[in-house]
């Protein structure tokens, strides 16, 4: 007969599987939101969603659930179960930082904030928006200011500690100070480059029926099993769900077909990750992706590293042909050429990706004072406007819409997200400069179609990982080094200016 020897641990355990029984609800009704609910619904949604928020708070923030932490920290625990402790204390202490009032108000404010921000974004209303931000924006900083005292952080520093645990404002500035120092030069000499080739525009329109079964197919030559997720419409293209039913959302454009087909191969990027986290164990917190960066380096694997990848046009090519009809632009060559032109614009979502940095600095260093109450959301407009000149030389005067309101994250409070965004870049470009060295042929096997060793690489170093281990070393043990900046440089200079 075994004697049970990790009761709190299996206490624990128990308690962390309702919790994720309780997200697998809350995540189905807020990808509904988005995707299906018509628009009466949205209060009465808010409210829902509200409810569920608290209750999942209410769990976590049991009283009984310290004991039970203290305890199974004695208990006789494998590797695995102490990076499950690890992971269960961080939302523990998070959690146990905010009062449900709190928790209920920012649900509340958000889903107000969002779904106003779908007409007002249409309608150019920045300050029709900043009505229902005000309140957004004082819970955030509310949450800042509490998790900030909690932990003994920055309050910025305690935002991004929500999304990419270890990460700090000092290595940031770093990183992005030296990208700052490059990329506009880098963006000049493309193109420069660029300018003198020809590219072919493709002739439209692009029915959408046809533009949706050519996503589809493209997330099937991706490996997404749609027996466990969906694709579906949303404003701002999103991943939901959960592992066993993945709700990847896109938006399409009779006049353009690439934005919405990249949109859903970057989306199928995060599909694959959480659709192939350990089955096993499920429920618990060392299932869960690693970090937003993390997931970010994957679905910019997909859209960058592979979609955007010369060998990849030869797969993609057939498919265009197949949904628009035969065209000279439709060539696997030009295709490549469309999809890899790097022009400096207004939106972030459909940037290529040498600019794209450029928005991801823009946001952090408008955010963070935002954040940190240095600045009110009346200044939003006139600094976004003098970055947007600066780093890409782009007039955005007057034009909210496409400006500050382009984004659902400052609506939804995902205040110290945008970060990830730009360190999943180069987390990707360190992803495959490590492929490449373990499999010299990786980019010849992309154009024949063999896309088996990028899948089976990922799945082995990154999907099947979770949060066993701390980013680093994650990074550490998938490529023999942390995060290094200077793979992404290397990646833009040999794909744009090589």
């Amino acid at each position: 007969m075994t004697t049970h020897t990790t009761p709190a641990y299996d206490g624990l355990a128990a308690t962390f599987q309702r919790l994720h029984r309780l997200h697998h609800l809350q995540s189905i009704a807020s990808w509904d939101q988005a995707a299906n609910m018509p628009p009466r619904g949205s209060e009465a949604r808010g409210a829902a969603l509200a409810e569920m928020a608290a209750l999942m708070h209410r769990v976590r923030t049991d009283p009984r659930l310290r004991d039970e932490l203290q305890r199974a920290e004695q208990e006789p625990l494998s590797d695995l179960q102490r990076a499950n402790l690890r992971e269960m204390q961080r939302e523990w202490q998070h959690s146990n930082a905010l009062p449900e009032s709190l928790v209920q108000r920012a649900q509340l404010a958000t889903s107000r904030c969002e779904h106003a921000w779908r007409k007002q974004r249409p309608a150019n209303d920045w300050a029709g928006f900043v009505e229902n931000f005000r309140e957004v924006l004082a819970c955030g900083r509310e949450e800042a200011a509490l998790l900030a005292e909690q932990s003994g952080l920055s309050k910025y520093d305690a935002m991004i500690e929500r999304y990419e645990p270890g990460m700090r404002c000092a290595q940031l500035d770093r990183i992005f100070g030296d990208v700052r120092q490059w990329l506009p030069g880098l963006i000049q000499r493309v193109v420069d480059k660029q300018s003198r080739e020809a590219v072919i525009a493709p002739d439209g329109p692009f029915p959408v029926p046809a533009q949706r079964d050519l996503c589809e197919r493209a997330m099937r030559l991706l490996g997404f099993d749609f027996d466990a997720g969906r694709l579906d419409v949303s404003t701002h293209p999103f991943a939901g769900g959960v592992p066993e039913d993945v709700r990847l959302t896109t938006r399409f454009r009779e006049d353009e077909f690439l934005i919405s087909l990249m949109g859903t191969i970057h989306e199928t990027g995060h599909g694959r990750y959480e659709q192939n986290r350990p089955r096993e164990l499920l429920g618990q917190p060392v299932s869960l992706a690693r970090s937003m960066a993390i997931h970010e380096s994957q679905s910019l694997s997909f859209e960058m590293q592979l979609g955007s990848h010369p060998g990849f046009a030869n797969l993609l090519a057939p498919l265009v042909r197949e949904a628009f009809g035969d065209q000279p632009a439709f060539t696997p060559a030009n295709l490549n050429k469309l999809i890899t032109r790097v022009k400096p614009g207004f939106i972030r979502v459909d940037a290529d990706e040498v600019t794209y940095p450029a928005h991801i600095i823009l946001r952090y260093e408008i955010e963070r004072p935002l954040i940190e109450g240095e600045i009110e959301p009346e200044d939003v407009p006139a600094l976004w406007d003098a970055k947007m000149a600066e780093l890409l030389g782009i007039d955005t005067r007057g034009n909210f819409k496409d400006g500050p309101l382009q984004d659902v994250h400052w609506p939804e409070a995902l205040f110290g997200y945008f970060p990830c965004y730009s360190l999943g870049a180069m987390y990707a470009a360190q992803w495959f400069a490590t492929m490449r060295r373990q499999m010299p042929d990786l980019d010849q096997r992309i154009a024949r179609g063999d896309l088996s060793g990028v899948f089976d690489w990922l799945k082995a170093n990154i999907w099947e990982q979770a949060s066993r281990y701390t980013t680093d070393e994650l990074a550490q043990r998938a490529t023999g080094e942390v995060l290094n900046p200077a793979h992404f440089r290397a990646h833009l200079e040999a794909r744009y200016l090589g």
